[in-house]
């Protein structure tokens, strides 16, 4: 009889142990979701940006801003749904003073929390560094370099529809050919929807070295080898890219060739 006992207990165990395991991978009933957190940051953010903009001395509204955002845990293959410092969001607004990139927005990186609460960081090129300098000349804390907010966990859990394209860039710093020449560079595209697709026409000087189809899920890297040798001699390469999914640099970069 004991011994039936034990038995039924170490089954029961685990299949606690087994559910755990999958809402600890699925989120969950978690209240932490993707359409809630695409409500709530750009009502946070626009209230924290009118008061970055008080302290410099502008006048701007958080109306005026039309802040929208688009959020993903971790990567396409993972649900967006439970708490966690793996959560991006992509958010735009409008201010004639601070224009977006070409891609359209700032990618904001957040620690969700089980209460519902979030700790966001943005991008400094557009919210600025740590410190600023107010109105009357003080370097003061900058509210945009770091912020918290919070959302209602039975708030509308109804999806956005806001979405972003996926950024795609070439990440590698240098070129570096082997003894033949032969070469290849790193690229990455990154948060959006769609993921990346299209072709990267690489040059030395005047020498076409071919073109390279691409395709990627989002926040994913891969590697492209260049068709052809780069010459002897080349300084540098440069990669023109044309996007048809996603969106990508609106200029050829140039990377340098490191000696061979």
């Amino acid at each position: 009889m004991r011994r039936t006992i034990l038995i039924v207990l170490a089954a029961l165990i685990a299949v606690i142990g087994l559910a755990s395991v999958v809402t600890a991978t699925t989120g969950g009933s978690s209240s932490v979701t993707r359409a809630r957190l695409e409500k709530s940051l750009p009502v946070v953010f626009a209230n924290t940006y009118v008061n970055q903009a008080n302290l410099v001395g502008r006048n701007v509204t958080a109306a005026s801003l039309h802040a929208k955002a688009m959020c993903d845990k971790h990567g396409p293959d993972v649900a967006d749904i439970g708490p966690g410092g793996d959560w991006n969001c992509l958010m735009s607004w409008t201010d004639p003073q601070v224009p977006m990139p070409p891609e359209g927005y700032g990618k904001f990186e957040l620690n969700v929390h089980s209460n519902d609460c979030f700790t966001a960081s943005g991008p400094s090129k557009l919210t600025g560094f740590l410190t600023i300098t107010d109105k009357h000349g003080k370097p003061v804390t900058n509210p945009l370099f770091e912020f918290d907010g919070c959302f209602d966990p039975h708030s509308d859990n109804a999806a956005t529809g806001v979405y972003f394209p996926s950024l795609f860039a070439i990440t590698s710093p240098n070129v570096t050919p082997t003894a033949q020449g032969r070469t290849t560079v790193k690229v990455n595209c990154g948060t959006g929807s769609q993921g990346c697709a299209g072709t990267v026409t690489a040059t030395a000087g005047r020498v076409n070295l071919g073109t390279m189809p691409y395709k990627l899920k989002e926040e994913a890297t891969g590697t492209l080898q260049l068709p052809k040798p780069v010459p002897a001699g080349a300084k540098e390469v440069t990669f023109e890219v044309k996007p048809s999914t996603g969106a990508g640099p609106t200029s050829p970069a140039t990377i340098p060739v490191q000696p061979r």
